[in-house]
């Protein structure tokens, strides 16, 4: 890396009251090394404990660096990755999520592979620290995922990722739900982004509960991928030129919001 990146940082945060003041103050930290020119933006998910409260009191200690976007309904982890993505202004957009299962400080060895050939960067985890269960759908998730969508990535669903702003000028998100990172990373490969992986850490979690994989939702999961599946490999409507029908409609997130002022709140429905 041989200048200083323009980075909008991003965290969705779902009930992550224990765990988020400490991943804002870490990236904030991280992103003064790095960076003359950045932000961090929290997309609070609807959250039901006092993630909310936490979130503004940030806000009002650091009000040129953090801004918070509030969703008044849970949209789910696919709506906080596109309202987060739509609200970002600088060059580069890094998120990860606030569970502090990721360490922000890692973002420098992803800064570091940023330059002129590469659009997007994707973090691999060296070893999954998560409850058995999870380690063992997450394993059979990889590898089905792989097969069906024809990705050819080492790690689909590590969310620890650095991505140039302009890559959405391509790549247009619509699912709610966990599976936006297939949708995600089937776009960028099939569209052409110049992306390399790197490895990166994963920690046991110590606050909270996973709102991904567990046995109840897994029907749910199926049903997701089994209808992006027909709109991403058999019918390919993302590699289809954009129309007004096609883009007319698209759920918030996906194109651009009204971005607010630093140090301030911006709640949407």
């Amino acid at each position: 890396m041989s200048d200083k990146l323009s980075i909008s940082a991003f965290f969705p945060a779902y009930n992550d009251a224990g765990t988020i003041p400490s991943m804002v103050i870490t990236v904030l930290l991280t992103l003064r090394e790095i960076s003359d020119d950045y932000e961090v933006i929290v997309i609070n998910d609807g959250s039901k404990d006092h993630t909310a409260q936490v979130l503004d009191e940030l806000a009002r200690v650091y009000p040129h660096e953090v801004r918070i976007v509030h969703h008044v309904k849970n949209r789910g982890y696919g709506g906080a990755l596109r309202s987060g993505f739509a609200s970002a202004s600088k060059e580069w957009i890094f998120y990860t999520d606030g569970d502090a299962q990721y360490d922000p400080r890692e973002l420098k060895n992803l800064a570091a592979l940023a330059n002129d050939q590469i659009d997007f960067i994707n973090g691999w985890k060296i070893e999954r620290n998560d409850p058995l269960h999870r380690i063992i759908i997450g394993r059979l998730y990889q590898y089905i995922i792989k097969i069906t969508f024809g990705l050819k990535l080492k790690d689909v669903d590590c969310d620890f990722r650095l991505m140039r702003r302009s890559v959405f000028d391509k790549v247009q998100l619509t699912a709610d739900s966990g599976v936006i990172c297939v949708e995600l990373m089937k776009k960028v490969q099939d569209t052409g982004c110049r992306l390399t992986e790197t490895p990166v850490h994963h920690y046991h979690r110590a606050y909270g509960q996973s709102q991904f994989f567990n046995f109840r939702r897994l029907a749910e999961v199926a049903r997701d991928l089994g209808k992006l599946w027909l709109r991403l490999v058999v019918r390919k409507e993302h590699l289809q030129p954009a129309t007004a029908e096609t883009t007319a409609g698209l759920p918030p997130g996906t194109k651009s919001e009204a971005v607010a002022d630093p140090g301030r709140a911006n709640t949407i429905p």
